[in-house]
């Protein structure tokens, strides 16, 4: 990323520009200001006066990011957790964004992602590799161990 120099009323600007475009969180819109070859007493009146003109918040940068991976991506929610965390989101926002992922169409994208790994899987013989992927898959996905736990549990007795 090259450096330029903007004056903060040109990185101003900008930045508004940056935030209208998508929702963006705390960290992003300070890198990018930072980027702007902006000082740290430039940069936090900047960040100040987007949040102070509702550019920037981070609740609902979290309830925007943790919906739209939950939607698109099929994200569990120990996955939208930890990438909410990598953005230096609070526990706050993240426990805020999480209870706005509707419970029964959480339930019903997990329980389709089982269908499908277990079709996908159709082949398989062995009882214990067929348990062993769909464990890592829906982990992986970020699904919690309990639920995944559950649903591994009911295979072989089906």
């Amino acid at each position: 990323m090259s450096l330029q120099n903007f004056t903060p009323q040109q990185a101003m600007l900008k930045i508004k520009q940056y935030c209208a475009y998508q929702e963006r969180c705390h960290a992003e819109v300070k890198d990018k200001l930072y980027s702007f070859g902006l000082f740290k007493k430039e940069v936090d009146q900047i960040i100040a006066d987007l949040i102070a003109e509702n550019y920037l918040n981070e609740e609902r940068f979290a309830i925007h990011f943790a919906g739209g991976k939950f939607r698109m991506k099929q994200w569990g929610k120990n996955k939208i957790k930890q990438a909410l965390k990598q953005k230096q989101i609070s526990d706050y926002c993240i426990k805020k964004a999480l209870k706005e992922i509707d419970g029964s169409n959480y339930k019903k994208t997990f329980e389709k992602l089982v269908e499908q790994k277990m079709k996908a899987q159709k082949s398989e013989k062995n009882i214990f590799i067929k348990k062993k992927k769909l464990q890592d898959f829906l982990l992986m996905k970020g699904y919690e161990s309990d639920l995944v736990n559950e649903e591994v549990r009911k295979i072989g007795k089906k």
